[in-house]
Parts: C-alpha cells; structure tokens; sequence
C-alpha cells in the first residue's frame, strides 16, 4: 500500500515553522517525510535555507514520522562527515531515517570555491561518495585517492542497521545507474510517460527498494489564490537540466524566470483549489508503482493545507 508523506522545503519556511508544520503533518496523519538540504534557496521570494542536519535531529525528535533527506555528498559536504551524521541519526531513531544521494547543484555547491565539474565527473565523484558511505556505515577505516580523498576515517558510532541510501534522479539515464548502487529511487512528478519510463528503467536494470515520488503542488481556497501561490514560489524551479544544476544565485535564478507564466509553472506543479483533483492526480501515481509519495505544498503557510489534506485527501486515498 502506498504511503503518503509530506515534503519540508526548507528554502522556503524557517526551521521553527518548519518543525511546527511536521507535527501538526503527522496529528492530521501523514504517513511519512522528507526533507531538502540547500546552501540557499531558488529565489529571493522563498527567502530561507536552514541547515537541514540539525533540523533532522529536532523532527525526528518531536515526531514519530520518518524522514529522508536529499544530499549531495563530494563538494559542500565530504563523505566522511556525510556518513558520521547519517550514523548519528540512524542510532538514535533506528528505522526512521534515509539519505537519498545525489550529484548536487552549482547554487549550493559554488560556495566551496572549488570548480564545478561536468555532469559525468559529478556521476563519478557521487558513486566514490556513495562508497565512502557505505564502507564507513560498514564499520571500516577508509582511505581514498580518488575524485573524494580520504584518510583513514573511521565511524566509531554506527546504527546496528544500515539506513538505506536511495538514488536521486531525474532522468532514466540516471534512474539505471542507480540501480547499480542504490537501496531505492526518489524523482519528481513529471508527465505520466516520463514516470513510467523511470520507474522501468531503474526496475530493469536491477534496482531494489522502494520507489519514491516528490509531488509538487499547491492548493488554496480559490483557483487564482493557488495559481499565484504557484507562480510567485515556484516559478525559478520550471527549468530543466542542465540550466537548474549551473545557476549560481536565487538572483540568478529570478533573472530568468522572471517571464516564466502561470501556464509553464502548472507543467511542473500540480495546481488546484479543488481537492478531489489532488486525490484524482495522487491516485494516478499511486497506479504507476510509487511504494511512496511525498506531498510538497509550494506556499510558505502549510497549516492550511495540511489541515484540508489531512480532511479530505488522505482518507479518501486510503
């Protein structure tokens, strides 16, 4: 049975709210979360970007929720303090967390001042990462001259089980090759054939695990106060590889999405006051094989919607 969770953007609500929103997420009864890890937000309009690690510590603390955490290991954050926070995590709260890894983005990643690589270098330096984590996890001393150095680190506190580490992707290229590595797939809502053919490609390439979806989509009391909702927070993220992996700043990237439409903005969000359309889309991708979905309200006050999701979605969903 699919479970359905809900997704903490925190380039967009500060921490304290954030937290606020998780609890009262899992009182209306979602099954699950996840959250994002960024240096800085897609736009100036969004206007926040807490350090995700230590919010993690404080939701897994408040709830009884399970959470997930997008990352990037390899530039911003060596792999070795990766593997030490995702051990700390996983032995306090066993069961309840995953990292799901990825190659990153210049907005986060610049602020090392180390050079941006070309996508396949950022492929390979992930996969060094990835090993770097799982032998750390595994309770081995690591050492590596490669894309990733590392000196004899060593995990003195480890989980008794290994949380999974689940592939990021956004396209079936990179949805196959996870499969090669990864303990499940998370992507994002994208046209029904495109799903399809993600979920297929890192199926038949022998991927195990769950299969994960982040849903965007905002909803509001009026058509026109979810479209604005919409275009006022998501409209710097309509932009496909490689322009969102090599901006530099949320200034950057309200420069050019500043004539981006409510139209464009709707092929990337799923948009509507009307909350039997929400579980119509939902069940849609339940259909397709997602095990899970978690659901991301694009606005900066997400009391609302989980207090009408929570009503009215989820049960009819269940």
């Amino acid at each position: 049975m699919t479970q359905y969770g809900i997704h903490a953007s925190h380039e967009q609500i500060p921490p304290g709210a954030l937290l606020d929103a998780m609890i009262a997420a899992e009182r209306a009864g979602f099954d699950a979360a996840m959250c994002s890890d960024h240096f800085s937000p897609w736009s100036a309009r969004q206007g926040q970007s807490a350090f995700a690690w230590s919010w993690l510590g404080a939701a897994l603390q408040a709830t009884n929720l399970s959470f997930g955490v997008v990352n990037a290991p390899g530039q911003r954050y060596h792999p070795a303090i990766i593997a030490q926070a995702i051990g700390t995590l996983a032995s306090m709260y066993p069961g309840r967390f995953w990292a799901a890894l990825g190659s990153g983005e210049f907005s986060n990643e610049h602020i090392t001042g180390a050079k941006w690589p070309r996508k396949e270098v950022r492929n390979a330096r992930l996969r060094e990462s990835v090993d770097v984590i799982r032998d750390m996890l595994a309770g081995q001393e690591v050492s590596r001259d490669g894309l990733v150095t590392v000196d004899r680190a060593r995990l003195w506190t480890r989980p008794e089980v290994t949380p999974p580490l689940i592939g990021a992707a956004t396209s079936t290229t990179t949805a196959a090759w996870c499969a090669e590595w990864a303990d499940g797939l998370v992507t994002v809502n994208a046209p029904e054939e495109q799903l399809r053919a993600m979920i297929a490609a890192y199926r038949d390439a022998g991927g195990r695990g769950p299969i994960c979806l982040q849903v965007h989509l905002s909803w509001a009391g009026s058509q026109q106060e979810a479209e604005t909702i919409a275009h006022d927070q998501w409209r710097s993220n309509t932009f496909p590889p490689p322009v969102c992996w090599d901006l530099a700043t949320a200034e950057e990237f309200d420069v050019v999405s500043e004539n981006v439409t409510v139209e464009q903005v709707a092929e990337v969000v799923n948009i509507s006051a009307d909350l039997e359309r929400h579980v119509e889309w939902l069940r849609g991708y339940a259909a397709l094989g997602f095990d899970r979905i978690y659901l991301h309200h694009v606005g900066q006050d997400l009391m609302p919607f989980i207090e009408a999701f929570g009503a009215k979605v989820l049960p009819a969903l269940r």
